[in-house]
Parts: structure tokens; C-alpha cells; sequence
């Protein structure tokens, strides 16, 4: 007799970005790269799906991916890519998922577009009516500073994650900080910077 699906080994494949695998380029930033995975990441998944009683193969998340799986066609894929280029990076993989029909954990396609895009997930929350500091996008340094909001100020980059652009200098006090930041953030990251009310307190991170 069949076993129940849930019960089965499963073929699973280990889709992420490896750091030592990522492009490069002349001038890029030193955070380029960050928010991507390590072997020892992939090692430590891969173990766990196996003591499992799956099997599981670790397949990179580049344009290699789709005649990888083909070839592979798993069951099931442990999904943590964050992508290399463009706004909505991280749904890449999935919507290729999403295409192969094969299914994959972790948020789905509209889920990683929007949150990577931090002031379009603000107006999300707030046309929801909850709560998120009063913030605006500058895409350009000489933008004047919305009336509505008072120093001090975070600034940070829009589309990016793991506390990329993110540092002492990001709380500002002033005009002069502000312009300051700007800069920074349009030089090294060439994208709109966010702009919010300052909350001081713990950072929490949390799995949901």
C-alpha cells in the first residue's frame, strides 16, 4: 500500500542565492550582496529535510533554476531566494514556481513584490488602518520636506532588507542630516530613499 503523501520521502530542492555565486561589478556597494545566503545556510537546511527522510538537493536561484528543475522535478521546493536584480526580485523565483506548477514554501509571489517595496507596503497598512509612522518617498535629494513631519527623522533605502542602509546616520536631526543621508542612499543604492517618524525603542525581528 501507498504511504499518504505527508508521510512519503519527498524530493526537495534548496532553492537560495549563495553570496559566493553573486555578481559583481566595478563600484558596487560593499552590502551589494548582504541579504544573501552562506554554504553553511544551505548545509544546515538540507540536513534538517534529510534527517527528515526526504532527499533534498540544493539548486542555486539564478537563470540556471528553471532547466535545473526540469531536470530535477521535485516534489517540492524550500524556498529562500532573494533574487539579484529589479524591484520585486524576491517573487521571481516563485512566479517561476508559480509557472512550473511545482509547489514551494514561503510567501507567494504578491506578498514578496509588495514587501520588499517598503512605502507601497506603508500605504498598504494604511489604507488598512493600521498603524505605520508617517513617512515620504524622495526620489530626488531637493524634494521638499513634507510639512506633516517633524525631526527626528529615519531614513533608509526603500527596496532593500537585512538592515542594508541602515546605521547611526539614519536617524537625522535636522535639514542638514537629511540632505546628508540622501545623498548616501542615492549614491549607493540608486533608488528612492524612505523617510519616517523616528520611533526609539527595541527592534524586534519575528517569524510569521
Amino acid at each position: 500500500m501507498d504511504e499518504p503523501f505527508g508521510l512519503r520521502p519527498l524530493q526537495v530542492a534548496v532553492l537560495a542565492n549563495l553570496k559566493k555565486n553573486a555578481p559583481t561589478w566595478p563600484g558596487m556597494s560593499p552590502d551589494q550582496w548582504d541579504d544573501l545566503d552562506s554554504e553553511t545556510t544551505v548545509a544546515a537546511l538540507l540536513a534538517a529535510l534529510e534527517r527528515g527522510g526526504h532527499r533534498a538537493t540544493f539548486l542555486e536561484g539564478d537563470r540556471t533554476l528553471f532547466g535545473n528543475l526540469e531536470k530535477l522535478r521535485p516534489d517540492i521546493c524550500f524556498n529562500i531566494c532573494e533574487g539579484h536584480f529589479g524591484d520585486a526580485r524576491e517573487a521571481q523565483v516563485p512566479a517561476l514556481l508559480e509557472m512550473l506548477r511545482i509547489p514551494y514554501t514561503g510567501s507567494k509571489v504578491l506578498t514578496l513584490s509588495l514587501a520588499l517595496d517598503k512605502p507601497m507596503t506603508k500605504r498598504v497598512l494604511s489604507y488598512h488602518g493600521l498603524p505605520t509612522p508617517e513617512f515620504q518617498v524622495f526620489e530626488r535629494e531637493g524634494e521638499p520636506l513634507d510639512a506633516r513631519l517633524a525631526f527626528p527623522l529615519f531614513v533608509k533605502p526603500s527596496r532593500e532588507g537585512t538592515g542594508m542602509g541602515v546605521s547611526a546616520q539614519s536617524i537625522v536631526h535636522d535639514e542638514a542630516e537629511l540632505r546628508a543621508q540622501l545623498r548616501a542612499i542615492f549614491a549607493r543604492y540608486d533608488q528612492p530613499a524612505l523617510v519616517e517618524r523616528f520611533i526609539e525603542g527595541r527592534e524586534v525581528t519575528m517569524g510569521v
